[in-house]
């Protein structure tokens, strides 16, 4: 097989039948020829979304999500939850989903999780509480190299049992559910909080208070508080302490409930940087600055930071650009590192460096997101130099027409497309791996102005 066969096939595992452009070879991103202005609304949350389905999976009664993101992420997360024996209907945003009660139907089968990293962290813990049960969970090449051997070991000490087809610690591997015993287990803190939410997520279901105990520094935290907010939605309380450094939760069950999810922050933020980038303005509907849980609207304060007028409203969210971009500091991505890229795309057009921290645990995610930006950046002749939690970005001018490689990497498109508001021909191959998380990503482009080609 021929190494861009081969390249596509390994594309091709990990999307569904929601994807998009997946029959085009590269995506040509080039100016507007006025500055970029307009209002986007955005479909939920990846985060909220799969969470949400999860619990209504697990509640008593049938759920409504409304406001659902369809995207290859969500709809491996369904499929999972359909091949469980779940009534999941999805009609346009919204989903109605018939809860098992913590009794997944099919007590066999494979489960297969593409490249959804939340899929793979938040099921196996879901399946684990079970009573009973044996299932085979596999992925995508690439969420097979991704961590999960923290979690996997925690429900080993609770009472799972799970056989690894290959790599120890790794999809694919079968776990047998005899229920979850609970008590004290301990998870690290510092590799991903999607450990710590999946455990959370199926703690109400066993036969003892569990307690998790959170060794070190937690890495996006607020991705823990949105779990335990949600787990509260559908009448769950789990009980963090002081501290932060470890939460119990006594023995549950979720209840039903009809929910509204809000816009996916971290796809707004690209948005909002157009505006940053073009001296324009963009407003998104369906966003609460002041109460949304989702970590990445930090980039709001970075904006205003480097020269933006942010204009935080009771459901919406305007950024106004500059007429110059200030650069020169840095600043720590620990909290919202998915906007890592963003932030790199935009540092090129500032008037100083811009330096990244504090995102060591990019470079686990669909690929070394931090090795992968440098590399890309340093192809338009833009100086980027990489270190081992992050990066510094020098501002320059980029070289038009230059052809890039997206590591089948959704964030790595979408960021470096933003370099196409100021450059002619941004060329980007792989358009379609933007569906993992906004299927119309390039559309929406367009529709606020900017030159959208597809090859």
């Amino acid at each position: 097989m021929r190494e861009e066969e081969h390249s596509d096939s390994l594309r091709r595992e990990a999307r569904s039948p929601w994807s998009t452009h997946n029959d085009k070879a590269a995506v040509t991103v080039s100016p507007s020829k006025t500055a970029v202005h307009g209002t986007v609304r955005l479909a939920g949350s990846k985060s909220l979304t799969n969470r949400a389905l999860i619990i209504a999976a697990l509640a008593e009664g049938e759920s409504r999500i409304d406001g659902l993101l369809r995207s290859d992420d969500s709809y491996w997360c369904i499929d999972c939850l359909t091949s469980l024996g779940v009534r999941v209907d999805v009609v346009g945003d919204s989903a109605r989903v018939a809860g098992c009660g913590g009794r997944w139907p099919n007590r066999t089968g494979r489960l297969y999780v593409g490249a959804a990293g939340t899929a793979a962290r938040f099921l196996p813990g879901a399946l684990a509480a079970a009573g009973s049960g044996v299932w085979t969970m596999a992925g995508s090449k690439r969420m097979s190299e991704r961590p999960i051997a923290p979690l996997l070991d925690a429900l080993t000490k609770l009472g799972a049992g799970i056989a690894y087809a290959q790599d120890e610690g790794s999809l694919p591997f079968t776990l047998e559910a005899g229920g979850l015993q609970g008590g004290a287990v301990v998870l690290p803190g510092a590799e991903s909080s999607q450990f710590i939410s999946g455990l959370l997520l199926a703690a109400p279901y066993a036969k003892e208070a569990l307690e998790i105990r959170i060794d070190g520094d937690v890495v996006q935290r607020d991705y823990v508080v949105m779990t335990l907010g949600l787990m509260e939605e559908f009448g769950v309380k789990p009980q963090p302490a002081e501290d932060g450094r470890s939460i119990t939760v006594r023995p549950a069950k979720y209840e039903a409930r009809s929910i509204r999810l809000e816009s996916d922050v971290s796809t707004c933020c690209y948005f909002w940087a157009l505006a940053a980038l073009t001296g324009g303005r963009v407003r998104i509907e369906g966003i609460d600055a002041a109460s949304t849980r989702q970590p990445d609207i930090e980039l709001l304060n970075v904006l205003e930071r480097m020269g933006c007028t942010v204009d935080r409203g009771a459901g919406h969210v305007e950024v106004f650009g500059p007429k110059r971009l200030k650069g020169g500091f840095e600043v720590s991505m620990g909290s919202w590192s998915d906007q890592t890229l963003t932030m790199a795309a935009m540092a090129v057009f500032a008037d100083g460096p811009v330096t990244m921290k504090d995102a060591a645990h990019i470079r686990h995610h669909e690929c070394d997101r931090i090795a992968a930006v440098c590399s890309e950046l340093r192809k338009f002749g833009i100086r980027a130099d990489e270190h081992e939690d992050g990066l510094t970005v020098y501002p320059g001018r980029p070289l038009p027409s230059v052809p890039l490689d997206s590591h089948d990497d959704h964030r790595m498109a979408m960021a470096l497309s933003l370099i196409g508001a100021r450059v002619d021909g941004v060329r980007i191959a792989d358009p379609g791996c933007v569906s993992k998380t906004c299927p119309d990503f390039f559309e929406r482009m367009s529709a606020l102005g900017l030159q959208v080609d597809y090859e």
